[in-house]
């Protein structure tokens, strides 16, 4: 594991674009897949302007690696609505280089991207209860690939701030690549920032491998990169 801690929230997602333009200015086929939610913010405004109607970053293939199956006026789920609008449109990228996991598809999602080369990165933040991607505490096992997951009464109320309060929209399930899709992927980034994510980051990081703790499965692969603040790497011990 390769740690990286910066000054704060500006100097992360400093480094962390800078990891992904390192892996997308290749001259190659590159398959990313990439986080919404409000960590990347700044990441992906920082990489707007590097790649931006620039015809040689044409040989990136974009994933997403979950889907809650909440729909916009354009027919995408949420992560996908949240990629469209943090990344996506802003950088102008070609719906060619977008392959979608959807309600519909996710059982095949796997041969998809097998098809298409495997992943050479995951873009990946972390949640206060320590799941990465849509893997909430035993919620998959290690040996799934990408699943449904139906959702529980506690999940519907954590989801209800995802479509804005309105129990009305609130989804029965989830997809999502579980654990073993995950890491197969050959580079996997997670970052994360503030205070609030230091005591997860430290059980993610250092507390034993376990279901409670999804992400502490991330422990285990072999080119794994943890990009944090300060306040986010406050309490580990192994710096």
């Amino acid at each position: 594991m390769q740690l990286i801690v910066e000054k704060d929230y500006e100097a992360m997602s400093q480094s962390t674009m800078t990891l992904l333009l390192s892996k997308m200015i290749q001259p190659k086929k590159v398959n990313m897949a990439i986080t919404a939610g409000n960590t990347p913010k700044r990441t992906y405004e920082l990489l707007v302007e590097q790649v931006k109607n620039k015809p040689h970053f044409s040989n990136v293939t974009y994933f997403n690696f979950d889907e809650i199956p909440v729909f916009d006026e354009q027919g995408y789920g949420l992560t996908m609505h949240h990629l469209n609008r943090l990344y996506f449109k802003p950088a102008n990228i070609s719906s060619d280089q977008i392959m979608q996991m959807t309600p519909y598809n996710y059982l095949q999602f796997d041969d998809m991207i097998d098809k298409a080369g495997g992943l050479d990165l995951i873009l990946m933040g972390i949640g206060a209860d320590g799941h990465f991607c849509g893997n909430l505490p035993n919620t998959t096992e290690w040996q799934d690939k990408t699943v449904r997951i139906n959702a529980t009464e506690k999940h519907k109320e954590l989801l209800l701030n995802e479509v804005g309060g309105d129990i009305t929209k609130v989804p029965d399930y989830w997809v999502t690549m579980g654990p073993k899709s995950v890491m197969h992927a050959r580079h996997l980034v997670l970052f994360a920032t503030g205070k609030s994510k230091a005591n997860i980051i430290k059980q993610a990081l250092e507390g034993p491998i376990t279901l409670d703790v999804p992400a502490s499965i991330l422990q285990l692969h072999p080119n794994l990169t943890v990009v944090l603040d300060e306040d986010a790497a406050s309490e580990l011990t192994k710096k």
